[in-house]
């Protein structure tokens, strides 16, 4: 038998708290509809393409009676896409109110994401299996996937599988794509009258399932409080050793959020910030050199040391790098790509490349490091496209700012030194005991999901507000997923999807970051978070983050 942690022990009593409404009993929480709701945008396009679930009202629980329709459920619960810290929680408490309104439902863990509903291959939960799991990190109660749910052929299947288990909801627990396909899903369930309903929990570490409504999707308060623990660390050591730059990569391809909340709790001497990329039209030689006169600045001061944030998607945002991307891409598409590997050395491809490639490009292309260049022709993803997550970002920087003060030193402007060390911060952050913020916000989550099944609600998501307030004050309900979705363009065709939330340049979490930044850069005002405290005083152990604070202006 596996040993148990002290740790892990203490975790598995833990009870999570609930918004005092959820407290009341099933049988006294009775449901409040609000306006009807229509999409962020392209409101006709997403409204033709659900007719019988677009347009449906938000709502919120409250005190009252309980008036739904008494009935035996049996629910199935599939967890999609990438870890984040609470996924099992959500779990936890979907099963619990399930139970609690009548011993006699089920919950089935569908396995391995979404192809455990297309192989009809789950497992049935009871007290013993789930209280293994309650208040830990990871997915593991049932494995995690990234299969998409997106065909009529795969709903078709889907439908035979809960006909075939008598399942009245699905819950599908994951990010944007994944509520999409939970969206979907539930038209599909809709227009065929399957009498499964659909409901869906917002997950990403990354931080971009938000909007209005969504003020926070579950795991990125644990992962950012983990990233920030070992960056203040890495901070630490910095002002020991005097003598090193870190370079630190953190999860984060669409948008800056894990970033920028890393920056806010640490106060690092550099963070780039994707958006602001983009917005400024920065070039890759720009952004080398704003880098490198903060390490000069510092090293008139006698530091010879600090730290810099950089988002894992952050070269995307480069517009010249993007040209110089989608160029690659191009001449590698068909049997290019054959000929491009065929050949027997560097030094042939980088010829071919650079008859391939317009003058620009490859004068973008030629700046870049070899280890980076080489990076740029890896294996390619499943529409033959640049990998661009593959790409070392932080080294390609370092590498960058190096040969600008080496050019300084020779002219004599740059005295000091420099030496980088590397960090890449991801798959650290997806699994870690979940903060008491995530263990009591997502056990919410799930709890709410079940009543939102209860009253017979269809295609929306569970959802938790006022989330910067003690648990107590949490507001449950729910909204329509159709109201968080646009048209965009995907693989040459017209795709209705949830809309990304990207860091809002006036927004108030980056004007406070933008505010300080310039003093950060060059004096050493490292802040230093800690590790995440489960047990003390609430301002300790419940704290919420640095974005969620200011965006509430707390």
């Amino acid at each position: 038998m596996t040993k148990l942690s002290p740790l892990q022990k203490a975790r598995y009593q833990y009870t999570p708290k609930l918004p005092k409404m959820l407290r009341n009993g099933i049988a006294e929480i009775s449901v409040k509809e609000g306006e009807a709701t229509t999409s962020v945008a392209d409101q006709e396009k997403i409204q033709a393409l659900f007719p019988n679930t677009y347009g449906k009202k938000e709502i919120i629980f409250e005190k009252g009676t309980n008036t739904s329709e008494a009935k035996k459920h049996v629910v199935g619960v599939i967890l999609s896409g990438g870890q984040a810290p609470g996924g099992h929680n959500v779990v936890s408490g979907l099963y619990d109110a399930l139970k609690a309104t009548n011993p006699e439902n089920q919950l089935l863990g569908f396995k391995n994401g979404p192809s455990g509903l297309l192989d009809d291959d789950f497992i049935v939960f009871d007290d013993a299996y789930i209280d293994q799991f309650r208040n830990t990190g990871g997915f593991d109660i049932i494995g995690s996937g990234r299969t998409k749910l997106e065909s009529q052929e795969q709903f078709a299947v889907v439908a035979e599988v809960c006909k075939k288990h008598g399942i009245t909801a699905v819950v599908i627990i994951g990010g944007d794509d994944s509520n999409t396909n939970a969206a979907v899903l539930a038209e599909y369930f809709a227009q065929h009258n399957t009498g499964t309903q659909v409901i869906g929990c917002p997950k990403t570490i990354d931080g971009d399932l938000k909007n209005e409504d969504i003020e926070c999707s579950f795991g990125f308060d644990t992962a950012t409080k983990t990233y920030a623990e070992l960056i203040g660390n890495i901070q630490r050591d910095a002002n020991s050793a005097k003598k090193y730059w870190h370079f630190i990569k953190v999860m984060g391809r669409s948008a800056s959020h894990v970033a920028l909340e890393a920056a806010l709790q640490t106060q690092p001497n550099i963070c780039l910030i994707s958006e602001e990329v983009a917005a400024k039209k920065m070039s890759l030689s720009q952004i080398a050199n704003y880098i490198a006169d903060s390490v000069e600045k510092r090293s008139e001061k006698g530091m010879n040391f600090g730290v810099a944030i950089i988002p894992e998607g952050v070269v995307e945002f480069v517009p010249e790098f993007s040209v110089l991307i989608h160029e690659i891409n191009e001449l590698l598409a068909g049997a290019k790509a054959e000929v491009f590997n065929s050949l027997p050395n560097w030094k042939e491809k980088y010829l071919f490349i650079e008859k391939g490639l317009t003058k620009e490009s490859f004068e973008v292309f030629s700046i870049l490091p070899e280890g980076i260049q080489q990076q740029l022709f890896l294996e390619r993803d499943p529409h033959g496209n640049v990998q661009v997550s593959l790409i070392e970002s932080e080294k390609l920087f370092s590498s960058m700012v190096k040969a600008i003060l080496d050019e300084r030193k020779a002219k004599g402007t740059f005295k000091g030194k420099f030496n980088a060390l590397h960090h890449f911060f991801g798959y650290e952050g997806r699994c870690a005991f979940p903060s008491n913020f995530d263990a009591d916000y997502c056990y919410s989550l799930g709890y709410n999901a079940f009543m939102l099944i209860q009253y017979g609600y269809n295609g929306y998501l569970s959802k938790v507000s006022n989330l910067s307030r003690p648990a107590d004050e949490w507001v449950a309900g729910g909204m329509p997923i159709t109201k968080m979705m646009n048209i965009e363009r995907r693989h040459g065709e017209d795709k209705p999807v949830i809309r990304k939330a990207l860091v809002e340049l006036d927004g108030k979490p980056f004007k406070f970051f933008a505010a300080n930044r310039d003093v950060w850069a060059v004096e050493t005002a490292y802040t230093y978070p800690g590790a995440i405290q489960y047990y003390g005083p609430a301002e300790v152990c419940d704290l919420t983050t640095r974005t969620l604070a200011l965006e509430k202006g707390e």
